[in-house]
């Protein structure tokens, strides 16, 4: 299916992948083979791969222990019937993470702060999830199988932002609140709220205020430090001249 003006399945993809914060997780029974399924709460990885952080005492980490295939169900919540939201059922191999410890777990504590009591817990572990494919479900005509290269970010060429992302991170929740509330509110038509970055990536900005989760697309890439601050003063410059224009009279 091509994407349409109101309809664009990789970009709605990504948003999900992005802006999930629990998930139903499936993997195989050691020994029988059965399917066992699990609610699990993740973050996402600079291309938007998911990460979870699970106990080796659970069902499903000795599962993946011993079978990684795993499939990923993520849904949007929306209200009313949650058949008419959008959902992916994301496949793929789920493997445990230790060269990349650090980046996974700042990740995931931006996106799961309570985690941060145990997660230094001997037991628990982060996991990847690298995946093969999605299965996209959003309504009526509306279903679709995506390629990993379609609904994950490319990351060529990004070496700088991703290096400089903890940084800016750190930076916009300290400094500049009100530049996220208005993203929230005048870009993207959420309601006002203690609005925070959990992440940044060359394609857009996450944030998050409790459990609520937004994505902020950039209108191009951004590859780097400098670009990304330019990227940022200009969405707040959009933003601001939309709190204008509902002032006048």
């Amino acid at each position: 299916m091509q994407p349409t003006p109101d309809f664009d399945p990789a970009k709605l993809a990504k948003s999900l992948l992005r802006r999930s914060r629990q998930g139903a997780l499936a993997t195989l029974m050691t020994g029988s083979g059965d399917p066992y399924c699990s609610l699990v709460n993740l973050a996402s990885q600079p291309d938007g791969a998911p990460i979870l952080l699970i106990s080796g005492l659970a069902v499903h980490t000795r599962n993946i222990l011993a079978d990684s295939r795993v499939s990923l169900m993520l849904d949007e919540r929306a209200a009313g019937d949650p058949l008419e939201g959008a959902r992916i059922m994301l496949s793929g191999r789920a493997e445990q993470a230790e060269a990349e410890k650090d980046l996974l777990k700042r990740r995931y504590l931006n996106a799961h702060p309570s985690a941060e009591g145990f997660v230094s817990f001997k037991d628990f572990s982060f996991f990847r999830i690298r995946p093969t494919g999605t299965h996209l479900v959003a309504g009526f005509g509306r279903i679709v199988d995506l390629k990993p290269e379609q609904f994950l970010t490319d990351l060529t060429g990004a070496e700088d932002l991703l290096a400089a992302e903890a940084s800016a991170v750190e930076h916009m929740n300290a400094d500049h609140r009100d530049a996220l509330n208005l993203y929230a509110t005048k870009l993207l038509g959420a309601a006002a709220g203690d609005w925070r970055c959990t992440g940044c990536d060359p394609e857009g900005l996450d944030m998050q205020d409790g459990q609520a989760a937004l994505r902020l697309d950039f209108p191009e890439r951004v590859t780097d430090g400098t670009s990304l601050r330019k990227m940022l003063v200009r969405l707040a410059g959009e933003a601001r001249s939309k709190v204008d224009e509902s002032a006048t009279p």
